[in-house]
């Protein structure tokens, strides 16, 4: 990765804690997928002990994972404090002398940096939080790590045409990244079998949303914490006429009174499966030359 695609986590943080209290109200596309990856799950045959909500935002994938799997505990994890008093069950003022069910626990961490034990959970579900890794095999090798042999993890996130009007309409302005760059769906299959995952299974689809204007894009964009955080973004403001030359390239995509905005929707699953050495006899492996 250049270093023009490194985020700053720093800034990735802050910018999450601003949103969290207008996440819920313009996180519509994050709920859709959410829903289209449990439906995904449906089909999934899998009791886990322990479930690992990456990236949980403000808990609404971790609620529906508590309707699933009732009674099972479940670990909300975001790289954003504010984040996480969101997700806390909104109670009334005496409900909130009392502690919180066994099953819900709250931490804040990285995903590219995990603070749990190794083999703690069973199953990992994160989505829309990869795209935000800047080393993506640093975080499916933490994943691996944490996950129970026979465990599972099931992501989504976003792939490279995700925003490509609104990088396309800045390209027209400058040459400085204003729209984060996404991993190629096949780039994460081959990083999952190169961290250990087996059978991983990969798919991907276009959604479309449609605005009235680009204003009304940047508020969505911003209210969900999805601001540009590379360091190879441009540092000051832009000036007028260059905002206005990026609106009116943005506006060539109209169609039908509407502008669009494209995401790359990539969803992903695979096993832990237990190691190569934990399945042969002590015997076999004496004769291997694995032990003495």
């Amino acid at each position: 990765m250049s270093f023009e695609q490194i985020l700053d986590k720093r800034l990735l943080r802050h910018a999450f804690e601003r949103a969290s209290s207008s996440y819920d109200q313009s996180a519509v596309l994050q709920r859709e997928i959410s829903n289209r990856m449990l439906a995904r799950l449906e089909y999934i045959k899998y009791q886990p002990d322990v479930i690992l909500d990456a990236g949980s935002g403000t808990g609404y994938g971790s609620q529906q994972l508590l309707k699933r799997y009732p009674g099972k505990p479940i670990i909300a994890m975001d790289i954003a404090q504010s984040m996480l008093l969101q997700a806390r069950p909104h109670l009334n003022w005496w409900q909130r002398l009392l502690p919180l069910p066994q099953h819900s626990h709250y931490v804040c961490g990285d995903i590219e940096q995990i603070p749990l034990q190794r083999e703690s959970v069973g199953l990992i579900w994160s989505n829309l939080a990869l795209q935000w890794c800047n080393d993506l095999q640093q975080t499916f090798a933490e994943m691996h790590r944490i996950l129970r042999t026979d465990g599972l993890l099931m992501f989504s996130t976003f792939g490279p045409d995700t925003l490509k009007e609104l990088r396309e309409s800045f390209a027209q302005v400058d040459s400085f990244n204003h729209v984060n760059r996404f991993i190629d769906m096949h780039d994460v299959g081959d990083l999952l079998v190169h961290n250990g995952f087996a059978v991983p299974v990969m798919d991907m689809e276009y959604i479309t949303m449609t605005y009235s204007d680009v204003m009304s894009i940047m508020r969505d964009l911003k209210a969900i914490g999805a601001h540009n955080v590379a360091q190879g973004r441009r540092s000051g403001l832009m000036g007028k006429k260059s905002w206005d030359k990026a609106l009116s390239a943005y506006e060539k995509f109209r169609t039908d009174g509407k502008l669009p905005v494209t995401f790359e929707v990539i969803y992903g699953h695979a096993w832990k499966p237990p190691s190569r050495q934990s399945i042969l006899t002590p015997e076999i492996r004496r004769q291997l030359g694995l032990i003495d």
